[in-house]
């Protein structure tokens, strides 16, 4: 089978492929099917996202312009995945900010979990079974992505605000974020059985009057509002944390 026919049958099944599905496609030997993807490769018909996955590039693109969407990209790294933390609080319009990474959540022991690819950076976060709920299916540039619904992101932000930016991204969410699933939400505080993200969502809910039913917590010990801030703050004795985000910043939330 010539290499133009292998490629048009690879891209009937989508805009990208593995090097087994090229290699059952093409009928060839590994050996000749590897000579093969070099010189697909070499002559700008495909590129490599990572070792054994590829893309195929539209024909009249520039070799070294041409990508697929990033969270295109970031399904093609790890399995199980979905879309997460920033990415996701950026995909539904609930931060004005612009992360210049793709953050995604996985069960999957992967190694490396940071890397680049065609310049844009990506952090695959491992999480344990019990957290990796709440997601929900996207079409991006014809292929369907996974990625968290908008209350399992806060949820999510919440838990691990290092990866949103900060609790005052969560803030602004839950402030302007629009109609959101107050069931839902107090479902998933509950399930994600973090004292933590139980708190700094129910000192949230407090402050912008936002009436979910978070069981209080019943602890002596303080937690960080946002442990990504200095550790220094006052004291919320309901919550058991210390408010240690500017007080500019909370006025302005106010």
């Amino acid at each position: 089978m010539r290499k133009v026919e292998i490629l048009n049958t690879l891209a009937k099944k989508g805009e990208s492929f593995t090097f087994t599905e090229g290699l059952k496609v093409s009928g060839l030997s590994v050996q000749s099917f590897k000579v093969l993807l070099f010189r697909m490769e070499r002559d700008g018909w495909i590129e490599k996202v990572k070792r054994g996955k590829y893309i195929i590039i539209p024909l009249g693109a520039e070799k070294g312009r041409y990508t697929l969407n990033e969270f295109v990209i970031g399904s093609l790294l790890v399995n199980p995945y979905c879309i997460a933390y920033w990415s996701a609080l950026n995909f539904y319009g609930l931060t004005e900010q612009f992360p210049n990474t793709v953050f995604m959540q996985t069960t999957s022991r992967k190694k490396k979990q940071a890397t680049e690819i065609f310049g844009v950076r990506y952090k695959i976060v491992r999480v344990k079974e019990e957290k990796f709920f709440g997601i929900r299916k996207e079409w991006i540039e014809n292929t369907r992505i996974n990625i968290t619904d908008k209350e399992k992101t806060i949820i999510d932000c919440l838990d691990k605000p290092q990866y949103c930016g900060g609790v005052v991204e969560v803030a602004k969410a839950l402030k302007y974020g629009g109609e959101l699933d107050k069931k839902k939400f107090l479902e998933y505080v509950q399930k994600i059985e973090n004292s933590g993200v139980i708190r700094r969502l129910g000192y949230l809910c407090d402050l912008f009057a936002i009436d979910i039913g978070i069981p209080e917590i019943k602890t002596r010990n303080y937690l960080l509002l946002d442990p990504t801030m200095p550790h220094k703050g006052t004291k919320n004795a309901k919550w058991r944390l210390i408010i240690n985000l500017d007080e500019k910043i909370m006025g302005y939330l106010e």
